[in-house]
């Protein structure tokens, strides 16, 4: 990049830009699913997920929401618990908190999808109807997180997409080390950031 002044003095510097793209492997998984699609490029590589929202529209529509207005990029895998989840969508690189910026939505774990391996699922506290950014990627089978029909009040996690490129990346992802930071347990000793979320045409 080149600027000139009034006086017709130059100088010149050379900017790096980072283009937040998806591979051709990423593209393709896009391509062929029937569902809305997200690119994610992260420090251990990319990750594609497909987003259900007829299943999930109000738990779809928040996500989507936050993905179209940036606020996943520059976050961090900040919750690593081996052979159950990886957490992301409340921290920015630093341990930062990253503040919701949108109301809570609607539970939807009773929509007859179930927290498979590789499934997308929201985070919440112990209130049904508080999820807002925070979301996690279950590492097994974690059928204990499901919508029990059982209990008479609201109450599992609901899942809202799957990984359809990249489950060797969660993978590696769900065996990093880990420590205690920032009043936390199960953060990542060394950071594992989300680069760039994109919604694929």
């Amino acid at each position: 990049m080149t600027v000139t002044d009034n006086g017709g003095a130059t100088a010149t510097t050379t900017v790096a830009v980072a283009v937040a793209k998806c591979s051709a492997a990423g593209t393709k998984a896009s391509t062929l699913s029937p569902w809305p699609s997200v690119c994610v490029q992260t420090s251990k590589g990319e990750l594609v997920f497909e987003v259900y929202d007829k299943t999930s529209p109000i738990t779809a529509a928040n996500f989507l929401t936050y993905v179209g207005e940036g606020f996943y990029n520059g976050v961090i895998f900040h919750r690593v618990i081996p052979g159950f989840v990886i957490q992301t969508g409340g921290y920015a690189s630093g341990l930062v908190a990253k503040p919701p910026t949108h109301a809570p939505i609607t539970l939807e774990s009773n929509n007859g999808l179930k927290n498979w391996q590789y499934t997308l699922a929201m985070a919440r506290t112990s209130v049904p109807d508080s999820a807002t950014s925070q979301f996690f990627i279950n590492l097994v089978d974690n059928h204990s997180l499901d919508y029990d029909p059982k209990q008479a009040t609201p109450n599992g996690y609901a899942v809202f997409g799957q990984v359809i490129s990249g489950t060797s990346v969660v993978d590696a992802i769900g065996t990093v080390a880990t420590g205690a930071a920032g009043g936390l347990t199960d953060v990542p000793v060394q950071e594992v950031l989300i680069r760039s979320v994109v919604r694929m045409p």
